[in-house]
């Protein structure tokens, strides 16, 4: 079988193993050959570097990964998958495969007393945020994430002021987003509805505002967002039920123009005018 196609080998294993994608769990196996290359590339991995992988399905992937990376960490969560990568891993000093959910684990329970790492993942959609988050929030954060997304959420985790949003700014306040590429949805088995892309996030080593004031920045921003489209006095007054009129003053002294809608800010104005609100506090 050396000559054997990834989608042949992918619809192999699984019937060899009676196995089919779980539609629940957002399983769709990446069969293109050219994406596994790009997003191994992406990782600029040397064999120094440890990698989580979440979401290694067969290990076609992680296959390529451990050729390249000194120590691979595959956390898939579905039990079938799991036990053949096992198998398949067996033997190998390179792969280790947990069979957890990720967003349940304790990176530090996993990393021990490395505090290197890379993360790579072919998400499944429906937790692609929630995801992304655990690494970004993280005590000990990876340096690099190449990520598997839904092509929308990739353009808006990359979206520029006047396209920005809740997500972007969650996201770039930690690292900063890059596309790699777009993939068709002709690349997976079974094929989803929609296409996706390769996002890469290059990890800041501290986010761009103190650890401490996370939590108040985020109740501006999300606040600032309440309200589609509408102007940030409107906005921020239905997030924050602060009377409009509380709220031009402050634009006007974080420098901001009342007019401009949330989706207009740059990080570095959200900081500004969180500090404002934090100090009139």
């Amino acid at each position: 079988m050396q000559n054997e196609s990834i989608a042949a080998r992918t619809k192999r294993l699984l019937a060899s193993h009676e196995l089919h994608a779980k539609k629940g769990l957002g399983q769709n196996f990446l069969i293109d050959g050219n994406i596994l290359k790009k997003i191994a590339a992406a990782a600029e991995l040397t064999p120094m570097d440890t990698v989580i992988e979440v979401g290694p399905g067969l290990g076609i992937l992680t296959e390529t990964l451990a050729a390249q990376a000194g120590k691979v960490i595959a956390i898939e969560l579905d039990n079938n998958l799991a036990e053949i990568l096992k198998t398949h891993f067996l033997v190998s000093d390179k792969v280790m495969v947990i069979n957890e959910d990720i967003l349940k684990i304790n990176l530090d329970d996993i990393l021990g007393e490395q505090i290197k790492y890379k993360v790579v993942a072919n998400l499944p959609y429906y937790i692609t945020s929630a995801v992304i988050r655990h690494f970004l929030e993280a005590p000990v954060k990876p340096d690099t994430m190449v990520l598997m997304v839904q092509k929308e959420v990739a353009k808006q985790i990359t979206a520029q002021p006047g396209e920005m949003s809740l997500l972007s700014v969650s996201v770039q306040l930690y690292g900063k987003p890059t596309l790699v590429g777009m993939v068709g949805a002709g690349c997976f088995y079974p094929a989803p509805k929609v296409d996706s892309a390769i996002l890469k996030i290059a990890v800041y080593t501290e986010p761009k505002i103190p650890a401490d004031d996370v939590t108040g920045f985020f109740d501006i921003v999300r606040a600032g967002f309440s309200a589609n489209r509408k102007q940030l006095p409107n906005s921020l007054s239905n997030g924050l039920k602060v009377p409009k009129t509380d709220i031009i003053p402050l634009l006007e002294q974080a420098g901001i123009d009342p007019k401009r809608r949330a989706e207009t800010l740059t990080i570095e104005e959200w900081e500004k005018l969180y500090k404002v609100f934090k100090n009139k506090a």
